[in-house]
């Protein structure tokens, strides 16, 4: 997933199994043995004895409330980012042209002395607006309205493809309004969860008071807003239940839906978003929806208002004075997530247009910082962990032959995305405006809104990327059956056209084999090729999966994350099996590469040990102790440590590597390790 400065040569013969001695020894390890902390034993942990020497040179500063691989990578992207943008932003340039918009967003978010002066002034309107409600009537176009510009109220509207039929987009409504995010932080009665909550609560009166109402006002609209998100939590289904896809398709058409929940306003609502003539919707979590119209039938209005009010002082305070971000940072950033300083203001402001014109800043970047080098050689290693995962499925003995085909046949028709778009955003219609920041951040937003809802009916675009270039991330999405690998991950520590096999194979190697490993998850296993929910297993062989799977939830169930507090092994099961799967397909793939020209040991390390150590690094970070609460409440990934300590004692090609026995703490009996892909 990432880049640096390459060799063209090197770059064409790093894959090639017949390189000579003279091509070889201009090969770099990759692995930094810098990282490394020496003093640990490898089977003691691996995670400590490969990255602690990394974590102890690059501790955590106060902006960070977890700083690893991928965040220094990213801050590197981001000094890219900065120099490109600040150049168009130190130009006057033609009105309505990409450059003035990117130019223009960055001076607007910068401009410290104008958003002082502003205070509120930029969403009173809206707050009154807001006020001015009178019943259940004006409600739902109102709902749509704050939809379009970003703002979350009660639940979510969005246009995607149709899980039963991937090739054509539909309407789906899922559930949401909760700030916190989390319906575990409205729930839970453990003493962490509590004083989060009761801080939570403070924050939301001084909001108020910020946006210019009394103290009363914000201590009964407190009340409304704790009262009504909580019944939308209770209401929320468990991250674990939303990795079930069947569940969460209800497709239904606006007959039954006016049926299901006859008192909601759907044509004032769906009016408001433009969605004219619309025959079916699918329902995500038809619980919530259900609580969504209890609330709207039986809550008094004035309590409604205080609650649509908090949603638009909570999404706008990021863009208002410097009073509104701190305290928004106080309770978000320092409260959940142990984060001492805030971001400098360039940092934020580059974040925002890269949110706002993410493929504009996305061209810019990949014309200066990514090669075609780069580009070609990631061709070929997919191509290479393709034939090594369709190999691995051809030999398990768990999965009968009718089912291996079908495998085969999804794994053939991957659609693979490297590097950036072939067409890019058309932004033309998209204003930024000298007004304030926060009516560009609403225009940006209703742009986008606009941009995803003219979809709906329509056939899907499978070469649309749901990740800018820029991106140092990469992903699967079962729905088009596609992996992408942004320009933005191509780099060091990821990627690195300068080393050998050993580096590259067990670090953007393996991030490669996880995402096509998605492809057979728990959850995506149950899309075919086609992108369709529909399955495609034989009875035992789905059982069969299953109960592999299974020996990872209890493995994982079982790690204890901080003290009293355990991992949770079927939220971060998808995850995990694709780590899995990573490193075996990834390891079988660098083997075989290598066959042929066996690479040398270098620094007293094997090609096998530096193809471990290379994928460790990939998780090397420090993270703070309320962090590591919020992440395991809220990410699908396990934690970075337990990417590595937690996975690697399932891969046997290790334990020969480091000569792991059962005398190391580490060692797991081979009867309880996971077997799947």
């Amino acid at each position: 997933m990432r880049l640096k400065n390459y060799l063209p040569l090197v770059a064409f013969c790093l894959m090639s199994s017949t390189w000579n001695c003279e091509l070889k020894a201009q090969l770099t390890p990759g692995v930094d043995f810098n990282n490394l902390d020496k003093s640990t034993l490898p089977g003691n942990s691996f995670y400590q004895y490969a990255c602690g020497g990394w974590m102890k040179n690059n501790p955590l500063t106060g902006e960070y409330s977890r700083f690893g691989s991928f965040d220094k990578l990213a801050e590197n992207n981001r000094e890219q980012l900065k120099g490109l943008i600040e150049e168009l932003a130190k130009t006057k340039n033609e009105q309505g042209t990409v450059a003035q918009k990117i130019g223009d967003l960055y001076n607007i978010a910068m401009d410290s002395e104008k958003l002082n002066k502003e205070g509120a002034a930029p969403i009173k309107p809206y707050l009154k607006k807001i006020a001015a409600l009178k019943g259940k009537s004006g409600i739902y176009a109102l709902l749509a309205d704050m939809r379009e510009i970003g703002l979350d109220p009660y639940f979510g509207v969005y246009v995607g493809a149709d899980d039963m039929n991937s090739s054509m987009n539909m309407v789906h409504a899922y559930q949401s309004g909760i700030s916190m995010g989390e319906r575990e932080y409205y729930l839970d009665n453990d003493a962490k969860t509590k004083e989060i909550r009761d801080k939570y609560k403070q924050h939301i009166v001084k909001m108020f008071q910020l946006a210019g109402f009394d103290k009363v006002y914000a201590q009964k609209a407190m009340t409304s807003v704790m009262a009504i998100e909580t019944r939308l939590a209770k209401a929320a289904r468990t991250k674990v239940e939303l990795r079930d896809p069947h569940a969460n398709y209800n497709k239904m058409t606006i007959a039954t839906l006016k049926k299901e929940f006859p008192s909601f306003g759907w044509d004032g609502f769906f009016a408001g978003f433009g969605l004219k003539g619309l025959k079916d919707i699918n329902v995500g979590q038809p619980a919530s929806v259900k609580e969504v119209v209890n609330i709207i039938n039986t809550v008094p209005m004035k309590e409604q208002i205080a609650y649509l009010q908090w949603k638009l002082i909570d999404a706008s305070a990021s863009y208002l004075s410097d009073d509104f971000y701190k305290a928004n940072f106080d309770f978000y950033s320092k409260t959940m997530n142990g984060v001492k300083e805030m971001k400098p203001r360039w940092k934020r402001a580059v974040a925002v247009v890269d949110g706002s014109l993410g493929e504009a800043v996305g061209q810019m970047y990949v014309k200066k910082y990514f090669p075609a080098a780069a580009k070609e050689r990631m061709v070929t290693l997919v191509k290479n962990l393709q034939e090594s995962l369709g190999e691995r499925i051809q030999n398990l003995p768990w999965m009968s032959d009718v089912t291996k085909t079908k495998a085969l046949e999804k794994l053939s028709a991957f659609h693979v995305k490297i590097g950036y778009p072939d067409k890019w955003r058309d932004y033309s219609g998209l204003q930024i405006k000298n007004d304030s920041y926060w009516a560009n951040i609403e225009r940006s937003n209703k742009f986008e809104t606009e941009y995803n809802i003219s979809k709906a009916g329509k056939p899907v675009d499978k070469d649309e990327w749901h990740m800018t270039p820029q991106t140092v991330n990469a992903y699967y999405n079962p729905t088009t059956n596609e992996i992408c690998f942004p320009a933005g991950i191509l780099q060091y520590p990821f990627f690195d056209m300068n080393a050998d096999d050993a580096f590259n194979y067990g670090a953007i190697g393996v991030v490669i084999g996880h995402e096509m490993t998605h492809g057979f998850d728990d959850s995506g296993r149950q899309y075919d090729k086609d992108g369709n929910l529909k399955d495609w297993w034989t009875a035992e062989d789905a059982k069969n999966f299953d109960e592999r799977a299974a020996v990872m939830v209890n493995f994982f169930d079982k790690i204890e994350v901080a003290p009293g507090v355990h991992a949770n092994g079927k939220f971060t099961l998808g995850e995990n099996i694709a780590d899995h799967g990573g490193l075996q397909i990834a390891y079988q793939a660098f083997k075989k590469a290598t066959a042929n020209a066996s690479l040398p040991t270098i620094d007293g390390f094997t090609p096998e040990q530096r193809f471990f150590l290379a994928y460790a690094g990939v998780w090397a970070g420090n993270i703070r102790p309320e962090a590591i609460l919020t992440r395991t409440k809220s990410d699908p990934h396990s934690l970075g440590k337990w990417r590595v300590d937690g996975a690697l004692p399932h891969i046997n090609a290790w334990y020969k590597a480091f000569n792991i026995t059962e005398k190391d703490p580490m060692f797991l009996p081979v009867e309880k390790r996971v077997s799947i892909w």
